[in-house]
């Protein structure tokens, strides 16, 4: 495979499952702000735009950080990089350039995402938003379920590998922001607020029903950072992203023989998380582990660029 084309394929998947996750993270945010006891208001929007590390490009809009600004600046904002439209343009792109390495069903889901967006209003409103981000899940889905029905070789492996190293990003920087970012001033560790807030960043990872079967003694933190941190049974789990990253490089080294620096930091970075304790990690700083994971997930990537000399 040409190492342009597996550029694509690999960003292709980085770019669809960062478009997801925008529009999860603007749903559950939307959720907060209108469902909790005590409307959670700019500093849930906010922290909206911090885990997509855009807070610097919406200041400079000079808009104020209401949930109309900031839902529209997220999802149909062309001028924000971040943006669910910009994502789905470059994921659109790049699966043009290697259409013929997908599935019919692939194409058809990345292109209706896209087509979604194409006819969005010339004044967004949050229900536009809502409405497009509902349209975007669900075409989503339907490309993960067609990537998975697709033939397992090097195409389907450079998307998953693209996914999972995108997921993991994700991840990291939502639990980062929740934990020291988004509780207001004055308001107690637990309280209500607290466990909405900690509710909504479950339902962004669509993990609500799995931590009601995996926990029985109710929302605690620690039970909710060991799910996302160190679970690997959680799709969208640190851990679980690692052992994906990990599995799918052994595909890719053993069809095209390939095998390097990427290899090696992902394995270690699985064995590594393997050992992970939720407490023992709050303990020590939960926000410079994460740090220090994303750091570490960002270097991954690069090393895959080098490992298939994408362009």
């Amino acid at each position: 495979m040409l190492s342009r084309t597996a550029s694509s394929l690999y960003w292709l998947g980085r770019y669809f499952e960062r478009a997801d996750f925008v529009a999860r993270l603007v749903e559950a945010t939307a959720r907060l702000d209108t469902l909790s006891s005590r409307p959670a208001g700019e500093a849930a929007w906010e922290s909206a735009l911090a885990v997509t590390d855009r807070e610097e490009a919406f200041a400079a809009t000079g808009a104020h950080a209401g949930q109309t600004e900031v839902a529209c600046f997220l999802t149909v904002d062309a001028s924000n990089p971040g943006s669910v439209v910009r994502c789905l343009d470059m994921a659109r792109m790049n699966a043009k350039a290697v259409r013929t390495a997908l599935t019919r069903e692939a194409w058809a889901a990345i292109n209706r995402a896209w087509l979604s967006f194409a006819q969005r209003p010339e004044h967004c409103e949050l229900s536009d938003s809502l409405r497009m981000v509902e349209a975007v899940q669900n075409e989503c889905r339907g490309f993960e379920g067609a990537v998975h029905r697709m033939l397992r070789n090097q195409a389907t492996w450079f998307i998953r590998l693209g996914q999972a190293v995108e997921r993991a990003d994700n991840t990291a920087r939502l639990v980062d922001v929740k934990y020291h970012l988004l509780l207001p001033e004055g308001e107690s560790v637990g309280g209500v607020l607290d466990r909405d807030q900690w509710t909504t960043i479950l339902q962004t990872v669509s993990a609500v029903t799995a931590y009601r079967w995996l926990y029985s003694d109710g929302l605690t933190i620690a039970n909710v950072v060991e799910l996302l941190l160190a679970r690997s049974e959680m799709p969208r789990s640190l851990a679980a992203s690692a052992e994906e990253v990990v599995e799918v490089l052994g595909q890719l080294a053993k069809h095209t023989g390939r095998h390097g620096e990427a290899d090696r930091m992902a394995r270690l970075r699985a064995t590594r998380m393997a050992r992970t304790r939720s407490r023992e990690v709050i303990a020590a700083g939960l926000h410079q582990y994460l740090e220090a994971f994303i750091e570490e997930n960002a270097q991954l990537h690069a090393a895959i660029g080098r490992q298939f000399t994408f362009v």
